[in-house]
């Protein structure tokens, strides 16, 4: 379900547009299911109000920066599929830099959901943005965020404190290829 002018990329199967309140059953459908945020939050499942807190900081960031983790829709059925975006790289003071991320509802896991958000992400930040890198990471225990990261074309950087899990994750860049 696209909302007229809400719209940020398109891939061959998703569209991604911004968030908006009434978007709540959906993120609830996301981040209120343990399975999803068992990697990305410490908290494990969220409540209804933590869910709807992350919802608005989603809102808030696209208002202040100009980026958030997009909601993510199936062209074909409308269905949703999770979220995909940018937010502020806080690991690189006095630089302008985006960190690249992805969730998934686990209902589309292990059908290259993540890999499509992520080019059609790293695509919007190239020519949209005009950025030269992104940065991302995952928790250290998710081998399939890594090796979606190394196949779009993410190296490893260092690992760095997440505050949201208290844990130390791999970060990594991906460069803009020069124009051919």
């Amino acid at each position: 379900m696209v909302v007229p002018g809400t719209e940020k990329f398109k891939t061959e199967r998703l569209v991604a547009r911004s968030w908006q309140i009434e978007d709540l059953p959906f993120a609830i459908e996301l981040w209120g299911d343990p399975a999803v945020t068992a990697l990305i939050d410490s908290r494990g499942q969220l409540t209804g109000e933590q869910v709807e807190e992350k919802l608005r900081t989603e809102i808030n960031r696209e208002r202040t920066n100009g980026v958030q983790y997009w909601a993510l829709f199936s062209h074909r059925s409308g269905d949703f599929v999770g979220c995909s975006g940018l937010r502020p790289w806080v690991d690189t003071p006095g630089e302008p830099s985006f960190e690249l991320g992805f969730h998934i509802v686990k209902r589309c896991w292990g059908k290259g959901f993540a890999s499509e958000a992520a080019l059609g992400v790293l695509n919007y930040g190239w020519r949209t943005l005009r950025l030269s890198k992104v940065y991302a990471g995952h928790h250290p225990d998710n081998r399939a965020s890594q090796r979606i990261l190394e196949n779009v074309g993410f190296k490893f950087l260092k690992k760095v404190f997440y505050e949201p899990t208290g844990l130390m994750h791999p970060s990594y860049v991906c460069h803009r290829s020069p124009p051919s």
